[in-house]
Formats: structure tokens, sequence, C-alpha cells
């Protein structure tokens, strides 16, 4: 059986980036209930899904407890940014700039699953689906429960940025790289992915081959 360097550690963000990733995610999540004109307990129940669903599966596939219960402050951040959303005018979230910090929190997320995921000795493929996982999850529940198109069933290149991030991270981990240094190029390279298609549009080929 292939065992990995026992250097791998569980990995850890600075507080900010966690805590500015996860609100981001929860603000996805707060704006499409608004949008939809649902309530406030559908906006705050949508935050938390989306800001913390993607972490949550991966914790429980790992046998972990979710990673929110013990953080004293992601909750109380979720529930700040649910009510922001809810109390600011629309016009107020016009514009990409949600896009582009998503896009960060995306593979910044995506690199940190993997991270973790090797940390508890899976192995490396399922590392990476673990960390696309964490980036992805919680805006595929959001969307279905929301009943739209998940991103799964989109051409952008949104899952293929994270696996991007989330392979590149494991990559480098398992040749020896320290773990803020891999973590940090390969979110690097899942944001300018995601940057670039973006910017000019680019999408995975659809199925279009006959029988």
């Amino acid at each position: 059986m292939m065992t990995f360097p026992a250097a791998i550690a569980a990995p850890v963000l600075p507080p900010f980036v966690d805590l500015a990733g996860t609100a981001v995610f929860a603000l996805s999540g707060a704006l499409m209930a608004a949008r939809l004109n649902q309530t406030f307990v559908t906006c705050a129940f949508f935050a938390l899904v989306t800001g913390v669903g993607g972490g949550s599966v991966r914790d429980l596939l790992l046998g972990q407890p979710a990673f929110w219960l013990r953080d004293f402050w992601i909750a109380p951040v979720i529930l700040v940014t649910a009510t922001i959303a809810w109390w600011l005018p629309s016009k107020w979230w016009s514009g990409r700039w949600l896009e582009w910090a998503d896009a960060i929190g995306l593979a910044a997320f995506a690199a940190l699953g993997t991270a973790k995921a090797l940390a508890f000795d899976v192995a490396p493929l399922a590392a990476v689906i673990l960390g696309v996982v964490t980036g992805c999850v919680g805006g595929i529940i959001r969307d279905v429960i929301a009943g739209v198109p998940s991103i799964l069933m989109r051409p952008e290149l949104y899952v293929t940025a994270a696996a991007l991030a989330a392979a590149l991270c494991a990559g480098l981990l398992l040749i020896g790289v320290a773990q803020p240094l891999a973590m940090a190029i390969a979110a690097l390279a899942g944001f300018a992915l995601r940057g670039a298609a973006m910017i000019w549009r680019i999408e995975l080929p659809a199925y279009s081959r006959e029988a």
C-alpha cells in the first residue's frame, strides 16, 4: 500500500482568509435567496449551506466533526453576512466583484480541502476529489435547493478550476513542497483559470456525438 510523506500535516488557513472565504460563499447563497424573494430565514439557511456545505461534506467523509462546529466565529460571520445581504438594496451587488471574490474562495478552499484530506492519509486522487467537494458542493447544494441549474450542469470553468487547484496542491505536497507554498501556488493557479474563463468566456465543449 502506498504511503504518504509524514510531513503532511493538517492545513490551517490564516483566520482572516478562512472567514473571508466562508463569508463570500455565504453571501452568494444569501443573494440567491434574496433574488428569489425569499424570507430572511431562507436567506440565512442558504448562506449557511453555501458557506459550510462543501467543508462539512468533506469532513463527514473523513469521519471528522464538521469544521465549523468548533469554530466560534464561522456561524456568527455567516449570520451577519446573511443579514447584510438581506437589508442592503440589490444595486449594491451589481457588477462582477462577487464573482471574483468567489473565484478566490473556490481556489483557496479546493487547495485546503485537498491538503486536509492528505493529512488524513487519503489516497491522492480521492484527496483531489475531496478538494473539489470542499470548493464546489456548497454551491451545488444551494442551486439544487433553489431549483436552478447547478454549476455541474453549466459549461463554464468552475469545477474545472477547483480541480486544477486540488490536483496541483496534491502533486506539490506529495513531492515534498512545503504546505503553505503548495497551497498558495495551487490556489493561484485555480484562481487564474477561473479568472481567465470569466474574462474570455472559456467553456468546456458539450457532448455532441451522434449514436
